[in-house]
């Protein structure tokens, strides 16, 4: 493919424009996996999610689950609904996933059984997911690619 080409030859999904089939369909599974999560936050899992917020943040759990769960089901939404601000959408998708991924690593280091996690091993394997669901969130919306581009 040259660089002045719209043809579109032999492409790798890596490769592939941010409105193509996989990305889209990839980004409107994590958003509805991020809403699912949220309305959870909010209702059967309250308790699960609980477990999760490190004993050393200075704000009670349960507020911490519904705020999360609002802000959970606002990016699903985001992501579904947003295509033209999908690479912003995807930098805020992305850093919230580390921003509670120390709620990942107390519930590894406390030993809080929750979501069937528990053993040490299974809370240990679970902190590998977090990077994976940083890229999926970046790649699904094109950010890391498009990140300088003009909008």
């Amino acid at each position: 493919m040259s660089a002045g080409s719209t043809t579109v030859i032999g492409m790798s999904l890596l490769d592939s424009p941010p409105t193509s089939r996989p990305r889209t369909l990839a980004r409107l599974l994590l958003g509805a996996i991020l809403v699912f999560a949220g309305i959870s936050h909010l209702t059967f899992a309250r308790q699960e999610f609980e477990a999760q917020v490190p004993e050393w943040f200075p704000i009670d759990d349960d507020p911490v689950v519904i705020a999360s769960g609002f802000v959970e089901i606002s990016l699903g939404a985001a992501l579904i609904a947003f295509g033209r601000g999908r690479v912003g959408v995807g930098f805020v998708v992305a850093a919230f996933f580390v921003a509670i991924f120390p709620g990942n690593i107390a519930q590894y280091v406390d030993g809080a059984d929750a979501f069937g996690l528990d053993t040490d091993q299974k809370r240990f394997i679970r902190l590998f997911f977090q990077p994976l669901l940083v890229a999926w969130a970046l790649w699904a919306t094109g950010a890391w690619r498009d990140r300088s581009a003009p909008r």
